[in-house]
């Protein structure tokens, strides 16, 4: 699900995956974890994270392969890349300058994680230097066979917030969906991330908040252009736009464990770019129950025939709410 309000420009985002573990390992360092070790902490992540956008800024294309999963995927403007098409990918990337700030870490379980953060970047890209550009960057990563290992990337170009509703809209949390739909009874979740995400997009188009309030973990965030929401300001957002004629295609879902997934598709609806925007959603079971952890949204479709901007592969948004593009 995503936040449709924030509707994003065609940057290409510069994929950064995932790297080792505790403690922070050098770019070219094969560091795995025992299979026992404890779960991934904030500052062991943030080096993980780091030593990734080392191994492409060193060229060291060996060490960037061996921390990425086998079954990693890299969300772009152009494609959901695999690993391969990643690894082949970021070798025309040059980054000369690269800053990181805004990092936020959530734990899905001892074996698996999120990390989301801003990036700004200078460098190359085929050969040619391109603008400096900035972007939302998060990476899910995983814990397989005792080694943490990058599995989902996304980036989302920065926009600004777009103007307040002439009459905005009373939070949810503070007032009663004014739909009769809203007392619905919601279908329930199951393991199937991509299911689980067109319950939420039914739930958009019966205006149904409060079920799609019910679906959220209260630790949700989503990431769009603009700024990182918390659940309720999802919540919230998602009153801002009509998603009765939205669309949803090319979905894929990556199994985190077994009981964590990740869908990524692509949505169309009114105020989006032409080719409409990639959105990705973490879900896992709760209490026995499958909520949305984390939603990225607002990175803008584009053809693979059109003159790319930089992007890097190999780097992990979802889509459980659409708030500030507003979609989930």
């Amino acid at each position: 699900m995503k936040k449709l309000f924030l509707l994003v420009s065609a940057l290409t985002l510069f994929v950064a995956c995932a790297a080792p573990e505790t403690p922070a390992p050098s770019s070219n360092a094969n560091v795995s974890s025992s299979p026992a070790a404890v779960a991934m902490t904030e500052t062991a992540a943030i080096a993980n994270e780091k030593a990734i956008w080392d191994s492409i800024k060193t060229k060291d294309y060996a060490a960037f392969e061996n921390m990425l999963a086998a079954d990693q995927i890299e969300v772009t403007g152009e494609a959901v890349n695999a690993k391969a098409q990643s690894v082949a990918m970021v070798k025309d990337f040059e980054p000369t300058e690269v800053n990181y700030s805004d990092w936020r870490f959530m734990s899905i379980d001892k074996d698996a994680y999120l990390i989301t953060y801003t990036v700004d970047m200078k460098g190359k890209y085929k050969g040619k230097e391109f603008p400096a550009e900035s972007g939302r960057a998060s990476s899910a990563w995983v814990n397989q066979g005792g080694k943490w290992l990058a599995i989902y990337h996304q980036e989302t170009p920065i926009k600004p917030a777009p103007a307040a509703p002439a009459t905005p809209k009373k939070s949810p949390a503070a007032t009663a969906t004014a739909s009769p739909a809203a007392s619905a009874a919601v279908p329930a979740t199951g393991s199937d991330p991509a299911a689980n995400e067109k319950i939420v997009w039914d739930l958009f188009k019966a205006k149904n908040y409060d079920g799609f309030a019910s679906l959220l973990d209260p630790a949700f965030i989503e990431v769009q252009p603009d700024k990182v929401y918390t659940r309720a300001e999802s919540i919230e957002g998602v009153q801002t736009f009509d998603a009765t004629k939205a669309t949803l295609s090319d979905w894929k879902s990556v199994t985190l464990n077994s009981k964590a997934a990740i869908t990524t598709y692509v949505a169309k609806m009114a105020g989006m770019p032409g080719d409409g925007e990639r959105h990705s959603t973490v879900w896992a079971e709760r209490n026995g129950k499958w909520v949305a952890l984390f939603h990225q949204g607002g990175t803008p479709v584009r053809q693979p025939s059109a003159a790319p901007a930089p992007s890097v592969a190999a780097s992990p948004k979802a889509a459980a709410s659409p708030a500030a593009s507003k979609t989930p």
